[in-house]
This record gives structure tokens, sequence and C-alpha cells, in this order.
């Protein structure tokens, strides 16, 4: 007679990634209770961060994105950007993910402490980082230029409009230079939730404005007025999305360098 083992299959994806915790577990010298604590126990170790990664994109990335930056069309935020809020720590986070967010579409995760504790380190490898040159520009002038200049579309310090992107703690998130070169060349990277749009309708009028939604049978636009407006699809005769930011070109004739140093300065005031 002769005699085999019957191999059991194993699930890789979740073996791998429990073999992996363990180790990791192991290599750090750390007890499963002092995963209990409210400091990050993996924040020196540099595989935290990768484990975290997959775990993140197994078991996050429906809603927040492969990337972490979030998907337009669910309401889950970005997550590059959670440290950017002077009250986020590392175990407040832990206590999101574990705990969820009530009345929103973040739920409860029992996930094993050691697991929320990689996908914290993974998410603080992936946090966008502010300009952490110092600001040379006047803030008092900077706010008169941005009245005269930004405050039609982009809105900080309690003032403002809407058409463009709030501009509040812009500077712990954002460098310097990437702010200026969007100042300067602002169709270079438009930001997916703020895609131009045009639309014509049966009746021949032409709306130019911001995309905010869209489903099977409307879209929802913000025009150029800072109106929220929505169109039937069976009443659009055109629609172009490739358009260029709405946002105008400020070259040095019309904003200076200086200028725009003024007005970063006063922008780095509500950091």
């Amino acid at each position: 007679m002769k005699l085999y083992n019957k191999k059991k299959k194993i699930h890789k994806p979740l073996f791998i990634k429990v073999i992996f915790s363990i180790f990791l577990l192991l290599s750090v010298g750390l007890s499963s209770s002092a995963f209990a604590q409210r400091n990050n126990p993996l924040e020196f170790d540099p595989r935290a961060p990768q484990a975290g990664g997959l775990i993140f994109r197994a078991q996050c990335a429906t809603c927040h994105g492969a990337d972490a930056r979030g998907i337009s069309t669910i309401d889950a935020p970005d997550l590059t950007l959670i440290w950017t809020r002077s009250e986020t720590t590392d175990s407040s986070v832990f206590d999101i993910i574990q705990q969820g967010v009530s009345g929103s579409i973040m739920p409860p995760h029992g996930f094993p402490d050691t697991e929320i504790w990689m996908l914290v380190s993974y998410l603080r490898s992936v946090a966008v980082g502010g300009s952490v040159e110092a600001f040379e520009g006047n803030s008092n002038r900077g706010q008169q230029l941005f009245t005269e200049n930004c405050s039609q579309c982009h809105r900080a310090q309690g003032f403002g409009g809407s058409l463009g992107p709030s501009l509040n703690s812009i500077t712990s998130r954002r460098t310097q230079s990437s702010l200026k070169n969007s100042v300067r060349a602002p169709s270079s990277a438009i930001s997916r939730r703020f895609k131009p749009i045009e639309i014509v309708t049966s009746a021949g009028e032409s709306v130019t404005g911001i995309l905010k939604g869209e489903d099977a049978f409307s879209i929802q636009i913000m025009d150029s007025y800072q109106q929220l407006r929505a169109f039937e699809k069976n009443g659009i005769t055109n629609v172009r999305r490739d358009l260029p930011s709405l946002m105008p070109v400020f070259d040095q004739a019309s904003l200076s360098d200086s200028e725009l140093d003024d007005i970063l300065s006063f922008l780095n005031l509500s950091r």
C-alpha cells in the first residue's frame, strides 16, 4: 500500500502577511502586550512601513486608493494629509483604524494591534511633507495681495471663494516650490477634485466650471460664478473635459517673486 500525505492548501497572501507579522514582532523583541502602548513600538523599524503597505493595499485601498490619496467618488479622505493636522498623533490614527469613525463609512477593524501599528507606520511613510524652509515675505502685504488676486476663488484665514481648493494650512501640505509652480503653471497639476469641465445644453447654453459629481443621468458642477448646478445628460449636447485649469497663469508681470513670497507668508499663518 502506497502511503502519501495530502497537503493542505494555504491562502498565500494571508499566509505571507501572518508570517511577516510574526517575523517582525520577534525581530524587534517585543511581547504582544507591548503593542497596547500608545507610542508606536515599530516607529524605528524600516520593515514596518513595507508590511503596512501590503496590509493597506489588501484591506484599505478599496476606499482610500492604492496610493492612500482617496477615491473621488467615495467620501473617504486623502490619508497622506492626516498628519498636517496638529492634533494628529500615532495613537489617534491607531484609534481611528481600530474603532472606526461614527457616522461615516469608516468601520471599526479587528486587526491585531501589531498590524494596526504597521498600518500607522505605512501612513507615516507616505505622509505629505510641508514647507520646511523659512518664509521670507511680508505676511501683512501678503494678505492684501491674497485679497486682490486669490480670494475670489480660494479661501484662507476665514474668507474667500470656493471655486478653487481651500488654502488653509496649505504650507503644511505643500512645499514653497510646488506652491509657486502651481501659481506660475496651474495646468501642470490639477487636483482630481477640481477638474474643469464645459458643457453645452440642448438650449444652446455653454457652462464652464468644476466637476463636482456625475452619475448615469446627470452632471453636477460648480460654475464660474460659484453656483452649484445640475444638468440632466439627456439635455446635454456636448461635454469637454480636456480643459486647462480655470486658474489664470500668474507670470512675473502680474505677480512678482517678492509678491508671491508675501502671499505664501500670509498663507503660512494658518499652518
